[in-house]
């Protein structure tokens, strides 16, 4: 597992119980067991107002500080949790008070990871370097090209599928060429039509590096898949309008929206799925909404009819059923009790979600071959 972080609010719970928050309090520190270990440190300090707030520090990925979302206290059991990766961590303080021992959790994971904690003294506490800068943006108008791609067969057995930097580098980890097409197109396997069989059957790995200084942004990203998919896969298509099968996202006449106006200065659109059945989204639209939803839940494709313009924070709970989640596997989501989608649409986002029918713009396949790998 690789144990990520995101910047949460911290909050602290504490019952009472015989171990207080000020025991907590301190540096913290400890190797969490994975198939590459990571150093973790945790922060945890007592505020004006009594409250106590953590910050946990990957030291092997990248050592950016980052908010905890929760640390929780009940007799010697210590907590805390990342809702947004789903991942919770559950330990034991020792008698003196001087070390924890226990396990994060995360969903999808095979099994949970050790992670025992000592508190850390001035003699003790391990180096952490400065974070590294955080990458500079390609300049928004460019429309980048290629330096340097290279195209290669995924091994046997990989699981899983990725889209990520390295540095300069693009790395699409695992996709096949469907996969890239509706991702690069923002079309869903439904709209691409015409394509022979190993479309959706080989898997590639692609590394690419843009001619254009600075990491992109979504648009470019999809940009530059475009271009491998034409210049290395020789592909070719036209469109065409067919009506299909679909999910729309509406705002009937009774319901107010319940999203949340994102501020100004938000950071870049955030729509992850920690788990199956679970969307933080931050500073996103309805139609990244709709986007998100036919590439990664939705087994049709998916259109935004709400009119509602702007970016929201918003979070989407649900029960995912069986037809959902299907391009990564059926999901291994235990009965929560919580609502369906399309309950949740109306009960957490004030909206709707209905199967319907509606044209729908569909990729023709007229050329496509197999790269050289290289």
């Amino acid at each position: 597992m690789r144990f990520r972080v995101f910047a949460l609010l911290a909050v602290l719970v504490w019952s009472g119980a015989s171990v207080s928050a000020q025991d907590v309090a301190g540096t913290w520190q400890g190797t969490l067991t994975a198939a590459n270990p990571i150093r973790i440190v945790l922060r945890i300090t007592r505020v004006a107002d009594g409250r106590l707030d953590g910050q946990l520090i990957a030291i092997d990925q990248g050592a950016q500080p980052r908010t905890m979302s929760a640390i929780s206290i009940d007799g010697r059991v210590v907590k805390w949790k990342v809702d947004a990766l789903s991942a919770t961590y559950e330990g034991t303080l020792t008698a003196d008070g001087n070390a924890m021992n226990g396990a994060v959790t995360q969903a999808g994971a095979a099994q949970p990871q050790v992670l025992n904690l000592v508190r850390a003294t001035p003699q003790t506490a391990w180096s952490i370097p400065e974070p590294a800068a955080p990458p500079k943006p390609m300049d928004q108008a460019a429309d980048p090209g290629i330096e340097v791609a290279t195209v290669k067969l995924s091994p046997p057995g990989v699981r899983g599928r990725g889209i990520g930097f390295r540095g300069a580098t693009l790395n699409i980890n695992n996709y096949s060429v469907l996969n890239a097409i509706t991702f690069a197109y923002d079309v869903h396997e439904r709209q691409v039509s015409g394509a022979p069989a190993w479309i959706s059957t080989d898997r590639f790995e692609i590394v690419i590096k843009p001619d254009t200084a600075g990491q992109p942004n979504a648009r470019q990203v999809r940009r530059l898949i475009q271009k491998v998919l034409t210049e290395r896969f020789q592909l070719a298509f036209h469109n065409e309008k067919r009506e299909l099968s679909v999910y729309a996202i509406t705002q009937p006449a009774d319901l107010q929206h319940k999203m949340t106006a994102a501020g100004p200065g938000s950071n870049l659109p955030t729509l992850r799925y920690p788990r199956a059945g679970l969307l933080p989204a931050r500073n996103a639209t309805m139609t990244e909404l709709a986007q998100s939803l036919q590439t990664a839940v939705l087994d049709r494709p998916v259109i935004n009819q709400t009119r509602i313009e702007g970016r929201f924070d918003f979070t989407l709970d649900w029960m995912p059923d069986e037809t959902q989640f299907a391009t990564f596997g059926t999901p291994n989501v235990p009965d929560t009790g919580k609502p369906n989608i399309y309950e949740a649409f109306r009960e957490q986002l004030g909206l709707r979600l209905e199967a319907t029918r509606a044209p729908a713009d569909i990729i023709v396949v007229d050329k496509l071959e197999k790269p050289s790998e290289n």
